[in-house]
């Protein structure tokens, strides 16, 4: 099949063309299950490496994900843009290209939660925050109140107005599509007002009131993570990882213990967020705020999204705080720099200013919301719909119309979708080149004499980041230390005169140390180890040097004593 990422792909037809993507590539990408989702569907991870140049789990990793929540679903196209650019660019000869996945592997999962993206795409769409499970009432009852659907079978979930003299609305003098908040002295004289709805059923409706029950937003799989996780964090689940999503995520990351950095991707806003969600940047360690701001200063001009921290700019209010996310989860137990990628900003595309940091809590503003919709007549037509008569089954006539968010708010439409992907496959590489790599650097033997030699290992961390990646890493003593082995051709045991075979030589710092070192330009070798075995063996005999960190890979080499 032909995609160029200008469209949104049910699961079937992504699963077929990563296979088939896959099937012609087979030393650069596979294709696995990690697990299924709550539905049974297969959660699909590929893995894009040099395989020539070593197995994946043998090089430093960048874990990608994308479409934990139902509706935002620009991410799974970027990860799709990431997998095919990975393997296309290689192909073609790029330099970038070859250098990453010779030395680099790549875990991507383009979708954590196919079920809620399945609906969200289907025909007649249904949305979710996350989960398609019922939560936390299991047997799936509709409590009263408005029920999110699409009622009149176009395909859209749109909004309903219903003129009401005591209503929150009305149209915006230049737009009738765009409605606009009536303020405190009400509408002007002879000005309709109108109460908003989304467009749905209600459940048992009184004829007076209409509750909108929170049940119904159900399981946030992006708050089952077990970092910070907590009861009081709305969609949190039964218990950390209580989820199939969430548990084989964390479960398939874990038995990647080379994953040296972490991204998800989500909409939107048009924003790299990093952590913490919870905790103030003072209470971070201010290595790797540094590191953060480094790398954000990378990828910024790149994608014109700005760094937030979640805490210190996006939370409304700090005394009631997230939990249980991804990327918490990343930096707090893996010890690695972790970032949510918020694509798409709407207001950006149509003013050129960025979307302030509470739009999450207070959306647009009404100059902002005209702006996107004239914008959407150019570029995203059919976005903002005029309103048109419905004969609602329990409220009588109403107007459906007004913005389909999914396709201009939620994610990007499809005449911008590729461009907005596209330079977030620079960033991933960019991450995952810093990551820690070991190289030996020197191996020899010298004759003591007597069958007595002298064998030396030179090992270097030649990546940018430490072996550890992030200051917290190393505080909490998350990461193994590097190791060093000795043995014969063929796995013999070598005759040490002293010592043990296989040792334990700690972390290595990366070139990134040497920015921290206040400018000094005198940095030492706090990247590099030299180990020395006394060995007793004959002349001719061939040895077996390694080194290895779960992070920084595997290298090896043998010498021939002589």
């Amino acid at each position: 099949m032909t995609y160029d990422f200008d469209r949104f792909l049910r699961y079937d037809e992504m699963s077929a063309w990563l296979r088939t993507l896959a099937g012609a590539h087979p030393t650069l990408l596979t294709v696995e299950s990690y697990g299924q989702s709550h539905l049974g569907r297969d959660l699909l991870v590929a893995t894009i490496t040099d395989s020539k140049t070593g197995e994946h789990h043998t090089k430093p990793a960048h874990w990608i994900d994308a479409n934990i929540h139902a509706v935002e679903v620009t991410g799974g196209v970027a990860a799709l843009y990431i997998i095919h650019h990975l393997v296309t660019k290689y192909v073609a000869g790029d330099a970038t290209v070859i250098e990453a996945l010779r030395t680099r592997t790549f875990y991507i999962a383009p979708r954590v939660n196919p079920d809620g993206v399945e609906d969200a795409l289907a025909d007649r769409p249904l949305f979710h925050r996350s989960s398609v499970r019922s939560w936390p009432w299991r047997d799936g009852h509709r409590w009263p109140g408005l029920h999110m659907q699409d009622i009149d079978g176009d395909g859209r979930v749109l909004t309903m107005r219903i003129a009401d003299d005591d209503g929150g609305w009305m149209e915006h003098a230049d737009e009738p599509r765009v409605m606009i908040p009536v303020g405190p002295l009400g509408a002007p004289t002879g000005v309709q007002r109108y109460r908003l709805l989304a467009e749905g059923l209600i459940e048992n409706y009184d004829g007076f009131t209409i509750d909108q029950p929170r049940d119904p937003a159900g399981l946030d799989l992006n708050r089952n993570f077990p970092a910070s996780w907590g009861v009081d964090v709305l969609g949190s689940g039964d218990h950390p990882m209580s989820e199939p999503e969430v548990h084989s995520l964390v479960r398939a990351v874990k038995a990647r213990p080379n994953v040296c950095g972490y991204n998800a991707f989500h909409t939107a806003g048009g924003f790299m967020l990093r952590p913490s969600s919870n905790l103030p940047d003072a209470k971070l360690p201010p290595n790797d705020l540094f590191i953060f701001k480094t790398l954000g200063e990378h990828s910024t001009p790149l994608t014109s999204y700005p760094v937030h921290s979640v805490y210190e700019d996006l939370t409304w209010d700090k005394s009631n705080v997230m939990g249980g996310a991804g990327d918490d989860w990343a930096y707090d137990h893996l010890g690695v720099y972790s970032w949510t990628t918020e694509f798409w900003d709407a207001i950006y595309h149509a003013t050129g200013e960025h979307s302030p940091t509470d739009v999450w809590y207070v959306g647009p503003t009404p100059a902002q919301d005209l702006a996107v919709c004239k914008w959407s007549d150019t570029h995203a037509a059919g976005t903002y719909v005029p309103w048109y008569s419905y004969d609602h089954p329990q409220l009588g006539p109403v107007e459906l119309g007004g913005i389909n968010a999914l396709y201009i708010w939620t994610n990007a439409p499809s005449s911008c979708l590729k461009a907005e992907v596209a330079p977030h496959a620079e960033v991933a590489i960019y991450q995952a080149m810093a990551s820690p790599r070991l190289e030996i650097k020197l191996a020899d033997a010298t004759s003591l004499g007597g069958d007595v030699w002298r064998v030396r290992l030179g090992v270097a961390n030649t990546g940018w980041l430490s072996t550890t990646i992030t200051q917290h890493a190393r505080n909490k003593k998350i990461v193994l230390p590097a190791v060093v082995e000795i043995a014969n051709v063929g796995g013999a045991t070598v005759n040490l005169v002293e010592g043990e075979s296989r040792v334990r030589i700690g972390q290595l710092d990366g070139r990134a140390k040497f920015l921290l070192d206040g400018g000094m330009l005198s940095d030492g070798t706090p990247d590099r180890h030299l180990h020395t075995w006394l060995v007793r063996a004959s002349s001719g005999t061939k040895l077996v040097l390694t080194a290895s960190h779960q992070r920084a890979g595997t290298a090896s080499t043998t010498i021939t004593l002589a």
